[in-house]
């Protein structure tokens, strides 16, 4: 699939000699700080279960281009014994504080292991800053506090990856999602029994304390990231958009109690083999926007949704997409069943896991993404593009 036109990228991360390989992207933009914090996992392979410690890049945005400061390995937020995976901040813009939550996994565990026997090893936990991510605190693991004999019902859980959501009446909002053990039987597995479900956890007093949302019960949805979509000043609804094993994405929509309650199957966006995780970010059209000609126009202050996933080459034959050729897909109606568009392909070759973020001060969006030349695990890159180039290259 030939790209129409590459925004220029900086490369973040990059595998080592020494085997050491980088994974799994997540981004915060601190516009009042013009502050980009951008995390990954530092891992002595590509497997999950070699994952150590999660790393962290500051970078100042500077009349136009952003300078990046050298790669910190974030000791504190380290169990002893476990393993650091699925970095997913979200910042609470009231007291300016950074919830970096992510998940300690036993060593030498996989999360098959967990499922099969459905013996959790995963913690919940977070380190938090208040200087932008200049310094960070202790760790504090929630999963007792959070989940409580919840626990005993999950094979294993995780966060993320990405980053989470502060809603415009203040809820902060971290995705996760949960292998959930319908029953157990005797001499047969609890993975006979477990499916996957997307979920979140949330926060109404500025982080003081946090829950767990319900599950959603359709579709087995796996690694998701949130939006809030605007409809008018004073209404707004939680979408989710989510991994599955199927051959599309999932998402969902939330109705006046939070919960995400009407779930569907996104027509438009497919998945890859085996599945794939995707970013998403809501925005406000920009008044120089026009809508395309032959597109219904929008209610007028609704946000509209920008997504970026792997598009694939697709084997039609077998039905299955590889994680190749990063693409950015637009949504101008969110509420309606089919109105995705693209996408615009913005990393040609091998490419995987990205996260997505809107700079409203700017008009701009910052992408972090995983790509390579013949893995797409080799590098982790970032890149700056604006919304009249998604529309140029889409429409």
């Amino acid at each position: 699939m030939p790209a129409d036109h590459l925004p220029s990228r900086a490369i973040l991360f990059a595998s080592e000699r020494n085997g050491a390989v980088y994974r799994i992207p997540s981004l915060l933009y601190l516009s009042e700080h013009k502050t980009f914090l951008a995390f990954a996992e530092k891992r002595t392979s590509a497997r999950d279960v070699d994952a150590k410690i999660l790393v962290m890049r500051r970078g100042k945005q500077i009349k136009g281009s952003v300078k990046w400061e050298d790669t910190v390995l974030l000791e504190m937020a380290r169990l002893p014994g476990y393993r650091t995976m699925n970095p997913c901040p979200v910042y609470e813009r009231e007291r300016g504080v950074i919830y970096l939550f992510f998940t300690c996994i036993k060593e030498g565990v996989s999360e098959a292991q967990q499922i099969w026997w459905g013996k959790n090893s995963t913690r919940l936990c977070y380190v938090l800053s208040r200087d932008a991510g200049v310094s960070w605190s202790g760790l504090t693991d929630l999963t007792y506090r959070v989940l409580g004999t919840q626990i005993y019902k999950w094979g294993t859980f995780g966060v993320g990856p990405g980053h989470g959501v502060q809603t415009q009446q203040g809820r902060l909002i971290v995705p996760a999602y949960a292998y959930i053990i319908r029953r157990r039987c005797w001499l047969i597995p609890p993975w006979f029994f477990t499916q996957p479900h997307s979920l979140y956890f949330y926060s109404d007093d500025g982080g003081d304390s946090w829950k767990m949302a319900e599950p959603i019960p359709e579709y087995q949805g796996l690694e998701c990231e949130l939006a809030e979509i605007t409809i008018t000043d004073s209404y707004h609804l939680l979408y989710c958009n989510a991994r599955t094993n199927g051959r599309r994405r999932m998402e969902a929509l939330s109705l006046d109690s939070g919960h995400l309650e009407i779930a569907r199957l996104a027509k438009g966006l497919s998945e890859t083999e085996g599945g794939c995780q995707g970013s998403v970010a809501s925005f406000y059209p920009p008044k120089s926007i026009g809508m395309p000609s032959d597109r219904p126009d929008p209610l007028v202050k609704m946000s509209w949704l920008l997504y970026t996933h792997p598009t694939g080459e697709c084997c039609y034959f077998l039905h299955k997409r590889n994680r190749t050729n990063l693409g950015v897909y637009i949504n101008l109606m969110p509420l309606k069943p089919k109105h995705w568009y693209g996408p615009w392909v913005i990393q040609t070759g091998p490419s995987g896991y990205s996260d997505l973020n809107y700079l409203d001060d700017m008009g701009t969006f910052a992408c972090l993404y995983e790509c390579g030349t013949t893995k797409s695990w080799e590098q982790i890159a970032f890149c700056l593009f604006t919304i009249e180039e998604v529309m140029e290259n889409i429409f």
